[in-house]
């Protein structure tokens, strides 16, 4: 038996069973898709993006890099988000990240990696922007704070994209929005954060890092 033979099977077993179940399921599936959702995740094997909010092929637009990261100098994301917005007219931009994340664990503790490091240079820079906030906190809260606090400024930095901006101008329906997944319970926690318009951005930002600040600290 070769190594990826028992995939083939799953893949095979799983075919079977939706047909199935729902006998035009791929080929309503290969005519078209129109997700209303923009996923931005984590590469994280164990942070599934559909199985996390329950929804089937088709209905949810995915991109994944190490920790969820969106640089206004990466194609890579940028031409998905494009794809998203101005070809699928998606409603929902979702940023998520997830608690326990290696990546930003590694950011915060200048772990030395290789070529990642470069990547992750992002999110020390998130670090380094909210030191004093981080500070205030226990060593063992400040991984977690992070994730959330990465979470908050790439849904800025999608906000801020030519991408996005330009949407709004349109007028086009579309919300930037912020959760964090928990591995621990399989729950996602909503920061809070969904920015519908440029106007929104300041104050909801602002408002987020407040709430995060007030937390027990003890």
């Amino acid at each position: 038996m070769r190594p990826l033979d028992h995939l083939l099977q799953n893949n095979r077993q799983w075919s079977l069973a939706t047909r199935e179940e729902h006998p035009d399921f791929f080929l309503q599936l290969s005519e078209q898709q129109s997700p209303d959702y923009l996923w931005i995740g984590c590469a994280d094997s164990r942070v599934p993006a559909n199985q996390i909010v329950n929804l089937l092929p088709g209905e949810l637009f995915v991109h994944r890099n190490v920790a969820n990261v969106v640089v206004h100098t990466d194609l890579n994301c940028l031409s998905v988000l494009q794809y998203a917005v101005e070809i699928l007219k998606v409603k929902h931009i979702i940023v998520c990240g997830h608690y326990g994340c290696g990546g930003v664990q590694a950011a915060l503790e200048n772990s030395q990696l290789g070529l990642i490091d470069n990547w992750l240079r992002h999110i020390q820079d998130v670090r380094d922007k909210h030191h004093t906030l981080l500070d205030l906190f226990a060593q063992k809260e400040r991984t977690d704070l992070l994730c959330e606090l990465n979470v908050l400024e790439q849904v800025i930095h999608v906000c801020q994209t030519t991408i996005v901006r330009d949407a709004w101008r349109r007028g086009q329906s579309l919300s930037v929005n912020g959760w964090v997944y928990g591995l621990r319970d399989g729950l996602v926690h909503d920061l809070g954060v969904s920015i519908s318009g440029p106007e929104e951005i300041s104050e909801i930002y602002h408002s987020a890092l407040t709430n995060i600040a007030q937390r027990d600290t003890e």
